[in-house]
């Protein structure tokens, strides 16, 4: 839902609104249905909307509030807006609008920063304070909504994208060496607050940060799980069911219809099943497939099949050919926020597309494999003695040791090891009992955050769609931290997730070898595909800024399939993808 933007200026001036208006512009996309500019001296907010809940002009924002003193700007969702907005006409606040906006406002005016730990969902927002000139931007515990920011000794400003802040025009574009060197170490994750870019950096979730008029702040972290054995319902899978039912629950508070993309995996099956069990009737469901390429399937529509036919979704299977996925390649980099080598992020870009013309809210299964260990680098981190755990974790995932680099980047874009030691300070903080609770707290609050997460926000929301991710609910995430690592990590992994559908989704979906969301062509990098990755290696912005050893490109090139990340990705795609991401947003 939507995409915000704004300034304060921090050198007495006025905020400069045509920027503002230059930022929000840049997000159309995420919001087709309306926009709104907002300035008062020093201050300027913009908005794009996507209307979901209250669809009348009334929840139209920037929103403000003369009376209690304050204006904001807000992206996401609050699922318990209903029963928050009970409370605070229960302490005397009236309402102008039915929307969940007006709800964060008056939230937020009535227990301050402290708010959020009220706020059930997925949020980024921006607050004004007319009396004080205070700036302040919150985002949820996950990360599931974005929020970048650049400031320098003139102003800050703040969008959904960092594509929008480049819009806004005056962003330092130098290459950050150190998540340079996440992104080509830790599975092209890069932790907040950095970005691959100097000039932009990124609230971290489960942040409010409050800016006064001359540019300090303070933050305010407000969440963080506590990965040790704190909770012992009686039975782990019954106690997991009924989170996730309330979860999935939570996620149908729309104004508009909402579906559910399907992959034919346990995770969207699980949640296809649990509506079906309360009663939604001809729910869209929604799958996608490619041609095979490498001895590999391009889709996994037998299972989809069986879930559709089973609960009787008002199924679409989308067949996506070749001529369509080239293109689509353009598309997905120019919509990414930052580089995601994920191959399957022009899958949910296709997806989105399609499924954009018929809801604009889906719910997604994402987030499943991090909280409940269903990736094949966790059984190996069983049984590590703690004190070893942060090197276990990076043998099983990092794409490459630290000294392959040299081989990899030229001279001047090596740093030191800056990924190796991140991980070891997350895994030497206090709790998280084993070496796997480490390894999924890592996962679930960094990992999960800038990789996946974000992955699904910018595909979606490049078509106006919102992805709701009820195993991100922070109340089942919690509940799983204190899970025991043997519960989860049985019948192959995410063994108490499969115990709690036993019953729900069929055993063949619940008992199948884990599936992806395939996309071979990249892959298996060949043909077409091959040609785009070598012109963006061997284009003139690419020599100009020489980041990778010619000797190193050559080698990939002539034999794509034979270099392997430590996961298996392609170390071509990986390389590609960082130079069209930044040749995209012209950097």
């Amino acid at each position: 839902m939507c995409g915000l933007s704004g300034e304060l200026r921090l050198d007495g001036g006025a905020a400069d609104v045509a920027a503002v208006a230059r930022m929000t512009a840049a997000m159309e996309p995420r919001g087709p249905d309306g926009s709104g500019l907002w300035a008062q001296g020093p201050v300027a907010l913009g908005h794009r909307r996507l209307k979901i809940i209250d669809l009348s002009d009334k929840a139209a924002q920037p929103m403000t509030d003369s009376e209690l003193g304050l204006a904001g700007v807000f992206n996401g969702c609050l699922y318990n807006y209903r029963e928050l907005r009970d409370a605070l006409r229960g302490e005397g606040y009236r309402f102008f609008s039915t929307s969940d906006t007006e709800v964060l406002i008056k939230a937020y005016h009535r227990w301050g920063a402290e708010c959020v730990r009220r706020f059930m969902g997925m949020f980024a927002f921006a607050i004004v304070e007319r009396d004080t000139g205070r700036l302040v931007l919150g985002r949820d515990r996950l990360g599931i909504k974005p929020l970048y920011v650049s400031q320098d000794a003139e102003r800050l400003r703040f969008a959904s994208t960092l594509p929008a802040l480049l819009a806004g025009g005056g962003v330092p574009t130098d290459l950050d060496l150190v998540a340079l060197h996440h992104y080509m170490t830790f599975h092209s994750v890069v932790p907040a607050p950095r970005t691959i870019l100097t000039g932009v950096r990124k609230l971290p979730p489960a942040t409010v940060r409050t800016i006064r008029p001359d540019g300090t702040a303070e933050d305010l972290t407000y969440w963080r799980p506590d990965f040790t054995r704190h909770l012992s319902p009686g039975d782990w899978s019954d106690a997991v069911l009924e989170s996730l039912r309330t979860a999935v629950d939570r996620r149908m508070v729309a104004d508009v219809p909402v579906g559910v993309l399907l992959s034919g995996g346990l995770d969207s099956s699980f949640i296809v099943a649990l509506l079906a069990e309360a009663g939604q009737r001809d729910l869209k469901t929604f799958s996608i497939g490619f041609a095979a390429a490498g001895g590999e399937s391009g889709d996994e529509f037998a299972y989809s099949d069986l879930i559709a036919e089973r609960f009787g979704t008002d199924h679409h299977k989308i067949r996506i050919d070749d001529s369509r996925l080239l293109p689509a390649l353009t598309g997905a980099v120019e919509a990414m926020s930052e580089p995601m080598v994920s191959h399957d992020a022009v899958a949910f870009y296709l997806l989105s597309q399609e499924v954009s013309r018929h809801v604009k809210v889906v719910q997604s299964g994402q987030g499943a494999d991090e909280v409940f260990a269903g990736y094949d680098w966790y059984p190996p981190l069983a049984g590590v003695p703690r004190e070893s755990a942060a090197e276990a974790y990076a043998k099983v995932f990092f794409d490459r040791p630290h000294a392959a680099l040299a081989e990899t980047l030229n001279p001047g874009y090596l740093v030191d090891d800056v990924s190796g030691v991140f991980v070891r300070e997350h895994f030497a903080a206090p709790h998280a009992e084993t070496a796997l609770d480490a390894a999924l707290r890592l996962d679930t609050t960094v990992m999960l955050v800038d990789d996946p997460v974000k992955r699904v926000d910018n595909m979606t929301m490049a078509w106006g769609l919102e992805a709701r991710t009820p195993f991100l609910d922070h109340e089942l995430v919690e509940l799983a931290a204190a899970c025991p690592p043997d519960a989860k990590l049985a019948a192959g992994g995410k063994g108490v997730l499969k115990d709690a559908a036993r019953g729900l989704v069929p055993d063949a979906v619940i008992d199948r070898t884990k599936g992806y969301f395939p996309v071979p062509a990249i892959r298996h990098l060949s043909g077409p595909y091959l040609e785009l990755v070598r012109e963006a290696l061997t284009a003139p912005a690419a020599r100009k800024r020489g980041l990778f050893r010619e000797d190193y490109v050559e080698r990939l090139l002539a034999a794509p399939s034979d270099h392997r990340t430590t996961l298996g990705a392609s170390a071509l795609w990986q390389l590609g993808l960082l130079e069209l991401w930044l040749q995209s947003h012209g950097v």
